[in-house]
């Protein structure tokens, strides 16, 4: 299956550093812990270090505590910042506003509580797709961009890429989907995380059992299918700003698993940013801080150490 994502890619294109263990206590040791009510929702939002700010979003089958090695390591001349996304994690859990365009302003109304001005985002998975709509809405607030291993709604081949099998879940709906998760989030999650890794077993037993646990809150996965039955109107939203304002204009990094988006991340963000430099988290499928978290931590600094 993992073969036959990468295969596509390949095929639209036209076409290290060793691993360190994803075990990690999910302890943001020395950062603020808030909540924070802003847009409609509760944002859960851990915060430490000082310097220019960055914040850290992060994508679906995981919270934002996935990125505890990279905060722990930004937080040493940076300010850092991370939320949940609605929904998810210990963010509340509301009725709607599971559009991106909606949680960009929950990522403004954080910034705003925090009284940063300006920052760098680093966004993986659906993170990616509210980092885009918040680079949109507010140029003035994102210095640079750095997208990981996920498409964005509307933006290059977002159609073929919806063809793929292993996006299921993307349109996975209906009365019964709630109804046929609960109790088996443990279940439905490892699919992911073993579909998605080039190696399953960096996706640590103490991680599945974190993010399971989080995902069976009451009203998690409610929140989870949301945020993909969005992805039409965000396809609408995104279409919408390229044909009035044009692309996005700020450095945006595009990283690919190697093993899975690879430089397809880098050519889907050509369609939406004229300034992007792609790479690859090499030895890696998806879940890049879980498999490689120690080349993606070299990639994102020295793209925010870049001038």
């Amino acid at each position: 299956m993992r073969a036959l994502l990468h295969a596509l890619f390949a095929t639209l294109l036209g076409l290290a550093l060793p691993s360190v263990s994803s075990a990690q206590a999910f302890v943001f040791k020395g950062f603020a812990v808030r909540d924070i009510a802003t847009n409609g929702a509760t944002i859960h939002v851990r915060s430490g270090g000082s310097g220019p700010a960055v914040v850290l979003l992060h994508g679906y089958g995981e919270t934002g505590d996935m990125w505890v090695p990279l905060a722990a390591d930004l937080a040493r001349d940076h300010t850092v910042i991370v939320p949940d996304l609605r929904g998810l994690g210990r963010s509340s859990k509301p009725a709607g506003g599971f559009d991106k365009k909606t949680q960009a302003e929950d990522v403004e109304g954080v910034l705003a509580a925090l009284g940063v001005r300006q920052a760098d985002v680093v966004a993986h998975d659906i993170g990616n797709m509210v980092a885009f709509q918040f680079a949109a809405q507010h140029p003035e607030r994102v210095l640079r961009l750095v997208l990981i291993d996920a498409p964005v709604p509307g933006v290059g081949p977002w159609e073929e890429i919806l063809k793929n099998p292993l996006l299921w879940h993307f349109r996975f709906g209906g009365p019964d989907m709630e109804r046929l998760v609960a109790g088996r989030e443990r279940i439905y999650l490892d699919r992911f995380w073993n579909e998605f890794s080039a190696s399953p077993a960096r996706f640590s037993e103490a991680a599945r059992a974190h993010y399971a646990r989080l995902y069976a809150l009451p009203g998690a996965m409610h929140s989870g299918f949301a945020q993909f039955a969005a992805f039409d109107q965000d396809a609408i939203d995104n279409r919408a700003f390229l044909a009035a304002r044009g692309k996005l204009k700020l450095p945006i990094l595009a990283l690919g698993g190697e093993k899975s988006f690879g430089l397809m991340m880098a050519t889907v963000m050509r369609s939406g940013g004229e300034n992007v430099t792609e790479g690859i988290v090499p030895d890696s499928g998806h879940w890049i801080m879980e498999e490689n978290p120690g080349a993606t931590i070299k990639l994102v600094r020295d793209f925010l150490a870049a001038k």
